[in-house]
């Protein structure tokens, strides 16, 4: 008789885990040096405190919940009474509840101090990496505080409750709320990002004018996300396109005329509810001057694409940490995947895509810090389209990158890697696709010439540390020169302004393993193409020690 048992086939071993139980501010070094560096060292313990939170079993579980289970629209309740309600996993409302009590949604607005929106930022960048598609209403949230403000005919009122560290999804009048959440309806069907086409149509109810009401008829797109409390939204004033604050509940407490349509069905950032809507003669306020509606919401637009950055540089950062871990655990040809040569190479040159991303986006957030000063503000208009344009244009690719390094358990949907491939083209196309944000950096150029000079300026800060970065600056130098066919070289153009500053700050930094490899790979002739083709003498080992997260026992 065999005293083999035959069921057993065999034993589990030379595989990976979860990376669970580590925190996601301590084990990032080039984020803890990036608060300390654009002047948020204030924030440090706060963002431990944070980072530790997020990277619990139970923690990271609510982002996986959250879009495993969708939004469902009811257009109406069980009577039959016309209620557009969105109903969401306990999860994202947990995400939520996180954020506004953590002040994604406003800390900047709500204690203003130096390096606020840095360690804003950072807090972002962790929780992006939890989960993504709760970002949208946070964002949206803290970007419509610079457009309402404007007109205090209205922002006595919701400011307090936008700043209010409050989370209350209840489908019910704002004036029932101590905390609320601000949406857009900007985008129709014939317009896109040309919304100065728009159709709808906003009536006066009586003399109109700023913080006056009005009626809005039309259909918008996109609307994210359905479930706010007030939504910023464009339409054809009699004296031209104009910007306005529309509640979803009107102030006499009866329900507003913006019924939802359907919500969308997206190949990614499936936990948010983006939807379609009619708007019925809904009730809203206009916000700052008629026929200003592009002029009133710029600066909102600005913060959307500043959050576009940090949430692209966030999917980066969760990507590299799955593969960093994976490749730490895994062995093949008698060696750690981490210790062969070409996976080095390919581990190393994701790392130093994903730190350009940091640090460019963390200089952002300094810029907005200190916007008052001429330079930094000129800085603002012209990197955060740059910023905008090529982090978010770089992330699909490292995404599916760092799914090859896991291999075929990375494409498995019990990976957390095809959630962040399908959310990675999101940022790209939202708030503006990769043609708008190169064109509004030709625009912010011819405008203001002087901002060419503040970015050179920029450049100049880093003069003489790296040979490669000195001549690239000269090339590109002289390419400012040739106006020719401008518009047409817009994408090589903010490419080679993006890898110019990125390297720059590397460079500042003083970390020369990074710089010097993003340098050498970059900006030299022999160019950047597919990941894992960096030149021999980069110290790999420095660059992965510095990303590759560990957990803790238990």
């Amino acid at each position: 008789m065999s005293t083999f048992n035959l069921a057993e086939t065999h034993t589990v071993h030379n595989v990976s885990h979860e990376l669970v139980n580590y925190n996601l501010f301590e084990q990032d070094a080039a984020l803890q040096e990036a608060v300390v560096r654009e002047g948020a060292a204030w924030a440090c313990q706060e963002l431990s405190s944070f980072g530790a939170m997020l990277g619990t079993p139970e923690y990271l579980e609510l982002g996986t919940l959250a879009n495993r289970y969708a939004p469902e629209l009811d257009t109406h309740d069980r009577f039959g009474h016309r209620v557009d309600g969105v109903r969401f996993h306990p999860a994202y409302h947990q995400l939520m509840k996180t954020a506004i009590e953590h002040g994604l949604h406003a800390s900047p607005w709500q204690t203003p101090r130096a390096g606020a929106h840095v360690a804003r930022a950072a807090k972002t960048y962790m929780h992006t990496q939890v989960e993504a598609g709760h970002g949208c209403p946070i964002t949206m949230t803290f970007a419509a505080v610079p457009a309402i403000q404007h007109t205090p005919a209205l922002a006595g009122y919701w400011l307090p409750k936008i700043k209010a560290a409050v989370y209350d999804p209840r489908n019910v009048p704002d004036a029932q709320k101590q905390g609320v959440t601000i949406g857009m309806a900007m985008t129709e069907k014939q317009g896109g990002s040309d919304v100065r086409s728009n159709t709808t149509q906003a009536h006066p109810v009586g003399s109109g004018g700023e913080g006056q009401a009005y009626e809005l008829v039309g259909h918008k797109f996109f609307v994210s996300a359905p479930m706010c409390d007030a939504f910023l939204v464009l339409a054809q004033a009699p004296g031209g396109l104009s910007c306005f604050l529309l509640p979803r509940w009107k102030p006499d407490g009866s329900k507003n005329a913006m019924q939802i349509v359907r919500l969308k069905r997206k190949m990614g950032n499936v936990s948010n509810a983006s939807s379609e809507t009619e708007l019925r003669g809904a009730f809203a306020w206009m916000l700052g001057e008629e026929g200003r509606g592009v002029r009133t919401i710029i600066e909102m637009v600005a913060m959307t694409r500043f959050d576009c950055m940090v949430g692209s540089s966030a999917g980066q950062r969760a990507a590299l940490s799955q593969a960093l871990h994976h490749c730490e655990n895994r062995s093949a040809f008698g060696k750690t995947l981490h210790q062969q040569p070409l996976m080095r190479n390919v581990l190393a040159d994701l790392c130093l895509e994903s730190e350009g991303s940091l640090a460019l986006s963390m200089r952002v957030a300094r810029a907005l810090d200190h916007a008052s000063d001429p330079h930094e503000q000129a800085l603002i208009r012209l990197i955060t389209p740059v910023g905008k344009y090529w982090i978010c244009k770089r992330t699909p690719n490292h995404a599916y990158e760092a799914m090859e390094c896991i291999g075929g358990s990375g494409l498995m949907e019990d990976s957390v890697l095809p959630r962040l491939l399908r959310e990675s083209p999101v940022n790209s196309i939202w708030e503006g696709s990769g043609n708008v944000q190169c064109l509004d950096v030709l625009r912010a150029l011819q405008k203001s010439p002087s901002t060419v000079q503040v970015f050179f300026d920029e450049l100049a800060k880093a003069k003489g540390a790296n040979s490669h970065l000195d001549r690239y600056v000269i090339d590109l130098k002289n390419e400012f020169k040739v106006m020719d066919q401008f518009e047409y070289r817009a994408r090589a153009l903010v490419d080679r302004m993006a890898l110019a500053l990125q390297a720059a700050l590397l460079v500042q930094q003083n970390n020369h393993a990074v710089a010097d490899a993003f340098c050498a790979s970059r900006l030299t002739a022999q160019g950047h193409h597919n990941y894992g083709a960096l030149p021999t003498g980069v110290d790999c080992e420095a660059i992965l020690a510095r990303a590759t997260p560990h957990a803790s026992a238990g």
